[in-house]
């Protein structure tokens, strides 16, 4: 085997084992699709934040870590994040009426912290 080929498997393996967390499991946020409408997101937001029991005051006003960028996409995947984090053990999916995906790259900025939850 290839120093080059050796190399680019022990870096393959460290990116994987970065990826998950103690018990093996992988680190996962779930977060809005790019390809899905605003008026989708508009109402999988609501049904997140109303019914489906997210917790989205970081993203209802100025003040807060998350309102900014006010934009539909990212108010959206902080409450589908928000959701998927509190009911995962208990079913939940990152799924909103396929207007949601799952990601290994954390969608944190600024001083906006997307929760994941082991």
């Amino acid at each position: 085997m290839s120093s080059a080929l050796q190399k680019s498997l022990l870096a393959l393996l460290l990116l994987i084992l970065a990826l998950q967390t103690s018990d093996g499991q992988f680190v996962e946020w779930c977060i809005a699709d790019e390809q899905t409408p605003d008026d989708e997101l508009q109402t999988a937001l609501d049904w997140a934040c109303g019914k489906g029991g997210a917790d989205c005051s970081k993203i209802q006003a100025a003040h807060q870590p998350c309102f900014l960028p006010n934009t539909i996409r990212d108010h959206a995947s902080f409450a589908f994040n928000n959701y998927y984090q509190k009911f995962k053990h208990k079913g939940a999916t990152c799924y909103f009426n396929a207007a949601a995906m799952i990601t290994d790259l954390d969608p944190s900025h600024n001083s906006c912290k997307f929760e994941y939850l082991p």
